[in-house]
């Protein structure tokens, strides 16, 4: 014969739901909450695909150079005001290995023969998004073209302002 809790344990699910003020659901929130604010600027960024490159640049009515488009991204997803240089830019946050990039992450190149004379947003799946040059416009690009992999200076990770 088999007790009763023992029938009512054994017919739950094996993946319910954590109750939801239990470590592991706030746990998850807070993972679900990182991702989302990381998501909202990978989106904002992708809303910027075609929009011209402009040397000192600042929106996207007038276009933007990289800097530009880092800043604009992040005033706009999370009001969160940065430098105006890559290389100030390169200053803000925490660094970050490359293999623990995650997207919203900042990656840095020198591309001017100067470290951190670059820098775009990475999105995930070694792609990363940018204002290129005089004549370019914002793309996509993947950090394994090896323009981009020989130029790669490091990476940083700013905080959300909504996680501090």
């Amino acid at each position: 014969m088999v007790c009763v809790a023992c029938a009512a344990a054994l017919l739950q699910p094996l993946h319910a739901e954590p109750q939801p003020d239990s470590p592991k659901a706030i746990a998850l929130q807070r993972l679900h909450d990182l991702t989302s604010r990381a998501s909202d600027l990978a989106v904002r960024a992708m809303d910027m695909l075609g929009i011209r490159y402009k040397y000192g640049g600042n929106g996207p009515e007038t276009g933007l150079d990289c800097s530009g488009l880092v800043r604009y991204v992040f005033k706009e997803a999370w009001n969160r005001d940065l430098p105006r240089t890559s290389r100030e830019i390169s200053q803000v946050g925490q660094k970050v290995e490359l293999k623990d990039l995650r997207p919203g992450d900042l990656v840095f190149y020198n591309t001017l023969r100067r470290s951190f004379s670059h820098v775009g947003i990475y999105l995930g799946d070694n792609k990363f998004i940018h204002s290129p040059s005089a004549g370019g416009e914002v793309r996509i690009e993947s950090m394994d073209v090896s323009y981009w992999r020989n130029r790669f200076n490091g990476a940083r990770r700013i905080d959300d302002p909504a996680g501090e």
